[in-house]
């Protein structure tokens, strides 16, 4: 029995980044010598278990063979007889197929770490076909390492084009294509995975919505980069820049699909995509069942962002309906997102990142003054039903107006 680091431990190590968990493979033990040994096992379709004291993972050494389409479509054998080298040849990249052993050597049979050297994701081997889900983790895996420079393999993405148009990605189950998402969402380039999505056409099957986006123009002198799905990008890495969460990120992605929806004769123009995009989010979001407060600050950003571009111009009791709207007094933390979406949309924009950007101000300065208005029993002093929503909405823009008028 042997047992070797493997995957993204050994990979982030030779490339000096933290290293967050750690799993192992165990080569020429059974099941049963595993449980012997106090490994508890967990593993639903394969033989995985956990340390007794470190609780870190532990896979027997696999191999896996394909029989159907998707990622569900495989029949994986185990045994004492499988080597660790043909365990990581089923692995989806060279840099994610390299293991140490105990005493700290290298097993590197394919080439991981001059992958590293030369800054490439390259498929193992021609296996990678067979998981359509390896399609969403190279995207993820370039909008994680992008910023080191690294690139993917022509003849991986050759490969990555294969399948798609073979129909694999078709056969992507919900739940796996939003997990993937949700976190190239959430590294430091996601911009990156979202064009290589696009660039292996699987942006198409799996969020046509989105997809629709490029090619479709916006007006230049708002837009100096017009396409909208390049400004939906510059959206995206404002927001990963400053830190945003990735519900932001996700809102971003969405604000503007109803521009795709948009009747080719009116272009450039756009009037009224704010509410077209609603339903383009909610079908998206039912199709791929993304968490509901990702999708209620999406559809928030989608109906309206553009309020908040008007800020300077708006009207207290304008400004009034958008917090009651947004529900700003009930949500504050929600309705904080949606403000800092509109601030990434403004500044992703070419060449305007920088621009200042003084509507979010006086909308969270007019939000402050209404949420200060104090109605105690005083101010509800023979008032009943109705009557004191509308007392407390007379005060609260009394207080808007002083702030903003």
């Amino acid at each position: 029995m042997k047992v070797y680091l493997v995957g993204g431990a050994v990979r982030d190590s030779l490339l000096d980044r933290p290293v967050h968990e750690r799993d192992w493979v165990v080569v020429g033990a059974t099941p049963e010598e595993m449980t012997a040994r106090g490994f508890r096992p967990v593993g639903r379709d394969f033989p995985v278990f956990l340390h007794p004291e470190t609780h870190e993972e532990y896979a027997l050494a696999r191999l896996e063979r394909k029989t159907g389409p998707g990622y569900r479509g495989f029949v994986t054998e185990f045994s004492p007889q499988v080597t660790l080298e043909q365990d990581l040849l089923r692995r989806d990249l060279t840099i994610n197929a390299m293991a140490q052993s105990e005493d700290g050597v290298l097993v590197d049979p394919y080439g991981g770490r001059d992958d590293l050297h030369r800054r490439m994701l390259r498929h193992v081997s021609p296996a990678f076909a067979e998981d359509p889900v390896r399609i969403l983790r190279v995207a993820r895996f370039l909008a994680r390492y992008a910023p080191l420079g690294f690139t993917v393999a022509p003849e991986t993405l050759d490969v990555m084009r294969a399948m798609v148009a073979a129909g694999e990605v078709d056969a992507l189950v919900p739940e796996r294509i939003w997990r993937e998402l949700d976190r190239a969402l959430s590294e430091p380039q996601p911009r990156a995975a979202i064009e290589l999505l696009r660039d292996c056409g699987a942006l198409r099957v799996i969020m046509p919505e989105l997809d629709a986006l490029f090619g479709v123009p916006q007006r230049p002198e708002w837009h100096p980069e017009i396409d909208t799905g390049e400004h939906t990008l510059l959206t995206l890495q404002v927001a990963a820049a400053r830190g945003a969460s990735t519900p932001i990120r996700f809102a971003l992605l969405m604000h503007d699909l109803g521009k795709a929806l948009t009747p080719k004769d009116q272009w450039p123009r756009h009037h009224g995509h704010e509410q077209l995009g609603v339903s383009a989010i909610e079908n998206l979001c039912a199709r791929l069942r993304v968490p509901l407060d990702y999708r209620e600050l999406a559809v928030l950003a989608s109906r309206f962002h553009t309020h908040v571009h008007r800020g300077l111009e708006l009207r207290a009791t304008t400004i009034l309906e958008l917090l009651e709207q947004s529900d700003a007094f009930r949500r504050p933390e929600r309705f904080a997102d949606f403000l800092e979406v509109c601030e990434c949309d403004a500044r992703g924009r070419l060449g305007l990142q920088d621009q200042p950007y003084p509507q979010r101000a006086r909308i969270e300065s007019a939000w402050s003054a209404a949420r200060a208005v104090v109605f105690g029993d005083r101010e509800r002093a023979g008032l009943d039903g109705p009557k004191i929503g509308e007392r407390l909405r007379a005060l609260r823009l009394a207080a808007i107006k002083q702030i903003a008028e």
